[in-house]
């Protein structure tokens, strides 16, 4: 995905829902720090969105420009519906978005999760395309090892053994040896 293409469901979206602002999540939240992300990162043909102040009508999106809709099939990429419990975030996690607003999305805003909360999300979800998504964000030096962990204890949402793990995790990912354990 471009990030033209996820301006263009941020428009998409607003028309659906007539709401102004919405929160971008998931790996395409990462064309909102880095417009021209390389390559690695912009695979996904998705976009995990929800309206700010109503993610009761992100049904809404996903029905009318969700994955198999009229909209997929033209251009090629969808929305795909979601609630704020989508994405496990430091708490002040809405401190660091970065704002996507512009022609492309007819005034409308998006926030797009910080470099750092990203992997964080995608780190806690923990499927083997996030796990190779944080690695490469690593690799690329997208992020750094203190800056994530430092978010951490942020996590109310993840009890202390969940929070050591999550930093074992990492810290293998950062230093290049992506073994489960």
């Amino acid at each position: 995905m471009t990030r033209e293409e996820l301006e263009h469901i941020v428009r998409a979206s607003a028309d659906i829902t007539d709401q102004y602002e919405f929160i971008v999540v998931g790996s395409q939240s990462i064309l909102g720090a880095l417009p021209a992300a390389p390559e690695v990162f912009r695979a996904s043909r998705e976009a995990d969105i929800y309206p700010l102040q109503r993610p009761d009508l992100a049904d809404a999106i996903d029905g009318a420009i969700g994955e198999g809709s009229q909209f997929h099939e033209t251009y090629g990429y969808y929305a795909q519906g979601v609630g704020p419990e989508t994405a496990v975030l430091p708490d002040d996690w809405m401190t660091r978005v970065h704002r996507v607003q512009g022609p492309g999305t007819d005034g409308k805003v998006a926030y797009c999760l910080d470099l750092p909360d990203l992997l964080l999300s995608k780190a806690v979800a923990g499927r083997e395309k996030d796990r190779a998504f944080c690695i490469a964000m690593f690799v690329h030096g997208l992020v750094t090892l203190d800056k994530v962990v430092a978010l951490i204890p942020r996590m109310g949402m993840l009890g202390r053994v969940e929070q050591q793990r999550l930093r074992r995790t990492l810290t293998r990912w950062a230093l290049g040896t992506p073994s489960e354990g």
